[in-house]
């Protein structure tokens, strides 16, 4: 059984509005828009026989406690003994209570 090929004709595409475009009137790609298209060409090449679980970015995890929250609680801990062993030492406290009466001067 021999198939009938019809001549290439040009493709004309409808829109909503009943506008009829003739296909090879429409722009070319500029290159901007080819490399986009082949970045994300290659990105889903590079998808290709994978599972979902693979291809899908697992999320950044957050911590349940903020940042400012562990620095303030780690002052606290930290700050009171720092302080409790310079009033036991008292040469150290009487240098840096020079010191820095000195720097705010």
């Amino acid at each position: 059984m021999r198939h009938h090929q019809s001549p290439l004709l040009p493709v004309s595409l409808t829109y909503p509005k009943g506008k009829e475009v003739n296909k090879s009137q429409t722009q070319a790609q500029t290159p901007q828009q080819r490399r986009a298209n082949e970045r994300y060409a290659k990105q889903e090449a590079t998808k290709r026989g994978r599972p979902e679980t693979v291809i899908k970015a697992k999320p950044k995890q957050k911590s349940p406690v903020p940042i400012v929250s562990v620095v303030i609680l780690a002052f606290v801990l930290c700050g009171g003994f720092l302080f409790e062993v310079l009033r036991l030492v008292p040469e150290l406290w009487s240098a840096i209570a020079s010191w820095i009466t000195k720097w705010t001067s």
